[in-house]
């Protein structure tokens, strides 16, 4: 189905009816409706990299944007909040911190319908649950696909989450959730896939062929498995990935199995594949990257491949360790960001918590400190995307901000005396949603409730369309209770 379609379904179906227009809040004064100027005034601590990357805490700060540009972040006492359209104050009610929005490297959201799916509960194995997911797929319509990634990506949105890299095998259901969103997406679409087996390199030329100049995704390549490429795909992915300056990405040395199986098809090992077909370079974005040796680890690095970390699912699914320290003594860190993968792998789609599983994961050689957490979550994932105008607070950046409650759990108690404990705060403690967040200057959600979805009907549509799927599944597969 294309994709206007799919996106007049899911306005139709699903659409919220108070916008932040229509909503009148303590902490919003709205001065004009065009809404194109906005102060975010007197916020009291914001948490960002700088233009050296380093991480630093601004306090009693204002932030000044315009259409969806950041314009200055300057002391608050510098700024008057006549002049602009719309004025958040964050120093009401207790108070607000400000990070980057969060930028997940990893993700398949159309997955998300099948949460419960498998649970992995007693009597069941991991390789039976990973083995049915193809079953799965192949009974999801277009419009499942498109619902269930309007799902995922409001869920991620909630967790502060502004910017995706969605790796799957269809285009059209995941620009029409991206439509209805307004979520940040690059979109990669596998050129070979088990559950869509007439995919293949021509489709991203179809794709582009038809391109629209207000298109919500940013088209990317995708590979499940390096392996699963024959010469003539990947020769095609480096094409396309040059002449469109396309992103590529793949999975990489999950187990030892997927390791072993590129050795046995191409007599080689997947970075070494990887170089041959020169796509060894700052483009690529491998994720997992668990069973590799030094000399791989060195090759990433020196090539400036984008690395992604699924702490949480490695451990699910008995992957393995990644190998984070060897990356870090490389100077591997600032490629190196986090992904939250499938509602198979982690029920929750949070960075935060994500964060927190690499920290506990890697506690026995050394311990990953938090600032560098959190340039993993924000401007190495900008980094690794391709993505230089995302990722931090500062002037000529995108406007992707979320905005969480000061005065709550988790949070507080803190040291005022050392504002970095409410950096560790936020992610030691798990749980936490944002209360509003701000997508290429748009508030997407105001007062934790989302402007552009009525989230009380998408649950609704996603319950019947999830029993739908059991059913259809149920007449080929006996699903364990």
């Amino acid at each position: 189905m294309p994709h206007k379609k799919l996106h007049a379904k899911i306005k139709k179906s699903i659409q919220a009816r108070n916008l932040l227009e229509d909503d009148d809040h303590s902490r919003f004064q709205i001065n004009h409706s065009r809404g194109k100027t906005v102060l975010v005034h007197n916020v009291p601590f914001i948490f960002t990299c700088n233009k050296d990357n380093k991480l630093v805490c601004l306090k009693n700060h204002s932030i000044i944007i315009e259409n969806d540009i950041i314009l200055d972040v300057l002391p608050a006492k510098k700024v008057t909040k006549k002049d602009f359209d719309l004025v958040y104050d964050a120093k009401k009610r207790g108070g607000i911190v400000v990070t980057p929005g969060l930028i997940n490297a990893h993700s398949h959201p159309p997955m998300y319908l099948m949460r419960s799916a498998m649970t992995l509960d007693e009597g069941e194995s991991v390789d039976s649950t990973i083995s049915s997911m193809p079953d799965w797929e192949r009974n999801m319509t277009d419009e499942d696909y498109a619902f269930s990634t309007v799902g995922d990506l409001t869920e991620q949105q909630k967790n502060g989450i502004t910017t995706t890299l969605s790796h799957y095998a269809v285009y059209a259901p995941i620009e029409a959730a991206a439509r209805a969103t307004k979520h940040n997406i690059i979109n990669a679409i596998s050129v070979a896939s088990n559950t869509h087996p007439k995919n293949s390199p021509a489709l991203i030329r179809e794709i582009i062929s038809k391109k629209e100049e207000n298109w919500e995704s940013h088209l990317a390549i995708a590979l499940h498995y390096v392996h699963r490429g024959d010469p003539k795909i990947l020769t095609e992915i480096k094409k396309l990935s040059d002449e469109y300056d396309l992103l590529f990405t793949c999975h990489m040395a999950e187990s030892k199995g997927v390791a072993e199986k590129c050795v046995a098809k191409h007599g080689m090992r997947e970075t070494e594949l990887l170089e041959k077909y020169g796509l060894l370079n700052s483009k690529t974005i491998v994720s997992h990257a668990i069973h590799i040796s030094d000399s791989e680890i060195t090759k990433l690095v020196e090539n400036e491949v984008g690395i992604v970390h699924l702490p949480t699912s490695n451990v699910i699914h008995k992957s393995g360790t990644f190998p984070f320290w060897k990356f870090y003594d490389k100077e591997g860190l600032p490629r190196i960001a986090l992904g939250t993968d499938s509602v198979v792998s982690k029920s929750r789609l949070d960075l935060l918590t994500e964060a927190y599983q690499a920290r506990i994961t890697h506690l026995y050689s050394r311990t990953i400190k938090f600032g560098s957490l959190f340039k993993m979550m924000t401007a190495n994932g900008a980094r690794i995307l391709n993505m230089p105008d995302r990722g931090k607070i500062m002037p000529g950046m995108k406007a992707d901000i979320a905005f969480w409650k000061l005065k709550d759990r988790g949070f507080i108690p803190f040291d005022e005396k050392n504002s970095m404990t409410l950096l560790g705060n936020l992610i030691t403690h798990g749980g936490r949603t944002v209360r509003d967040l701000m997508i290429n200057g748009r508030f997407i959600i105001k007062g934790r409730r989302h402007q552009l979805v009525d989230e009380s009907k998408l649950l609704e549509v996603l319950q019947k369309k999830h029993m739908e799927m059991r059913g259809r599944k149920e007449k080929t597969h006996v699903i364990p209770a």
